[in-house]
This record gives structure tokens, C-alpha cells and sequence, in this order.
């Protein structure tokens, strides 16, 4: 399985950029509640660190989560004992348990961790979700538009407590990739440890996910934010719901 979100870059994604995550949680239970589903499964592809999970679970669901990366699967374990974690790729997930709703939150579907990952596998997934869900059960999931960085390259810096990352961004808009090249730094006693990872990710057109979506059975609605949360430019999340 290909290496991701290893150690340090777990531990620092789950310190610093939790904020889409605990506002995915609060859109999707606002949108369940308002149907007036307050209890049942939810399936997290790609759960991270169980932030998500923590909130789901707090509200009365039941959560069963997937990731790709076991660094993560061990803090969602951790922060979540009362939910299912599984390491595994959504590309390896032929079916679903029964659930109320689905989530990919924070470009999941996007990542290209291997060479079966990009767009063209989504028509299967959705299909997989579409069967797994309750009518009118909810798939709420995030990917990376065609402007998620500026062309060419790109650099930011971004610091916490007893770490640092440095992302250098390279978008090739004709080929619709983006590379993500990270350098982590965390303190490891009186010292820091550096880490490199580098992360590819699919840029889709968001009216192509949309038609794929009503292919599958899903009715779709396009949205910038997470309860209120504006996305970062470039990233369009979707409120699916099963017909």
C-alpha cells in the first residue's frame, strides 16, 4: 500500500488542519437532522485522525471508517473507541455496510496514492455508495477543482506546536494534476525530525462529478462551504443524496 500521512505529517494534520473536517461533521449532521435522521451508520472513506468520527459519534451515530494510511487509523482508534477503523483504500472497497451516509472529506477522492486512483474509478464508488445508503441517505464528499493551487509553483509555510511543514505545489493545469511536495519537521526531544512526502492529486471538473453523480442515482447540489466554513479556493465539496 502506498506510503501516506506517515508518523509525523498524521500527527501534524491532526494538530493544525482539523477545521474541514469538524465543519464537514456539523454540515452533515445539521443535513441528517433535518430529515430527521438522528441515529444509524455513517461509513467515513478516508476517516484521517477520527475528528470527524469524534462528532458523528458524540451526535448518536454509529461510524465505520477506512483510511490508507495506519498512522492515521491509530488516532482514529484512539480518539474513537467506540468506532470500526479499517486501513484500506476506497479503490478496494467493493461494497459498504447499510448506512445513513458516506463521506470522503478533504480531497480523499483526489489523492492519486497509486496508479488506480484518478476520476475515472469515482463512477464505480458512487455506484458502491449509492447501493450501500437508505434512500435519501446522504454522501458528503470534497475534491480538488482545476484552480485548487496557482499554476505553476507554489510555496507555504506553516507552523504549531513542536512542528513545522513547508508545501511546495506544482499544478499542471493541461494534464489536471497537482503535486504536493511536504518537508515536515517535529520535535523529537531537544531536536526536530525531518520527513518528506509527496502527494498527487486528480483536478476534476465539478459539472463532469455532478452528471456522474446523477448517473449513479444521486441528486447533487454543489457547494463552497462547510457549515458556514468557506473551502479553500479550489476545493468543491457535494451534498448527494440518494433518490
Amino acid at each position: 500500500m502506498p506510503a501516506a500521512y506517515r508518523a509525523d505529517l498524521a500527527h501534524i494534520h491532526d494538530s493544525g488542519f482539523g477545521d474541514i473536517a469538524r465543519a464537514a461533521a456539523r454540515a452533515l449532521i445539521d443535513t441528517l437532522s433535518r430529515a430527521g435522521v438522528t441515529r444509524g451508520m455513517i461509513v467515513e472513506l478516508g476517516c484521517g485522525s477520527g475528528i470527524t468520527s469524534r462528532m458523528l459519534v458524540d451526535a448518536g451515530f454509529d461510524v465505520c471508517g477506512y483510511d490508507i494510511s495506519p498512522e492515521m487509523v491509530a488516532l482514529a482508534r484512539d480518539r474513537v473507541p467506540e468506532g470500526r477503523f479499517i486501513v484500506a483504500s476506497w479503490l478496494d472497497l467493493t461494497e459498504l455496510p447499510q448506512c445513513v451516509a458516506v463521506t470522503a472529506i478533504g480531497e480523499v477522492l483526489s489523492y492519486g496514492l497509486d496508479s488506480a486512483a484518478s476520476p475515472a474509478a469515482w463512477p464505480r464508488l458512487f455506484r458502491t455508495v449509492h447501493h450501500a445508503l437508505e434512500r435519501g441517505g446522504i454522501f458528503l464528499f470534497d475534491v480538488a477543482g482545476c484552480d485548487r493551487a496557482p499554476r505553476g509553483i507554489g510555496r507555504t509555510f506553516v507552523e504549531g506546536e513542536g512542528w513545522t511543514v513547508l508545501v511546495e505545489t506544482d499544478l499542471d493545469a493541461e494534464a489536471r494534476t497537482l503535486v504536493r511536495r511536504i518537508t515536515s519537521f517535529r520535535a523529537a526531544g531537544a531536536l526536530y525530525r525531518r520527513d518528506f512526502e509527496e502527494h498527487r492529486l486528480y483536478l476534476c471538473d465539478p459539472a463532469t462529478v455532478a452528471g456522474e453523480l446523477t448517473n449513479a442515482g444521486f441528486s447533487a447540489v454543489a457547494t463552497r462551504d462547510y457549515a458556514g466554513l468557506a473551502l479553500p479556493e479550489g476545493l468543491i465539496a457535494f451534498v448527494a443524496r440518494r433518490l
